[in-house]
């Protein structure tokens, strides 16, 4: 006993191994995020169509006044993996809270466009096809009313 406790040996660690099970976690829990914001929307929008008797009447939204492309932030992951970020029609509050959590930061700033509900994402800058990465500064427009 006394043999083990007088040893200095100093234990190995594989940091690379450690880094590279890191980032895949990082990358995992991205895409995941990425996954529920859409499952989300997605699932929001059905349970909308879904509620209430009346006939749907056709209405403008963000999404019909703002092309999908200049609504959608394309996140880049350090291993490489992009993730597409949809905005378009979603409040300034949910624009800020999934950009925030993909550890990018958000400015925001108004602007009049006909047909839009208020305080919904019109426009990002940088958007789709140019890659954004954890870091960066998003330009996001939304409707002023």
């Amino acid at each position: 006993m006394n043999d083990f406790a007088n040893t200095a040996e100093t234990p190995a660690f594989d940091t690379a191994a450690i880094a590279r099970r890191a980032r895949r976690k990082q990358a995992t829990s991205i895409a995941g995020i990425a996954t529920a914001l859409l499952v989300v929307g997605a699932g929001t929008a059905l349970a909308a169509g879904a509620v209430g008797s009346a006939p749907h009447t056709a209405r403008p939204t963000a999404a019909t006044t703002a092309s999908a492309v200049n609504t959608t932030v394309l996140y880049g992951s350090r291993n490489g993996t992009t993730v597409t970020v949809p905005l378009a029609g979603v409040n300034s509050a949910g624009a800020r809270a999934a950009l925030v959590r993909l550890h990018l930061t958000p400015e925001f700033s108004r602007t009049p466009v006909a047909g839009c509900k208020q305080s919904t994402v019109v426009s990002v800058s940088p958007h789709a096809p140019t890659v954004v990465h954890a870091g960066d500064t998003i330009h996001v427009t939304v409707c002023a009313g």
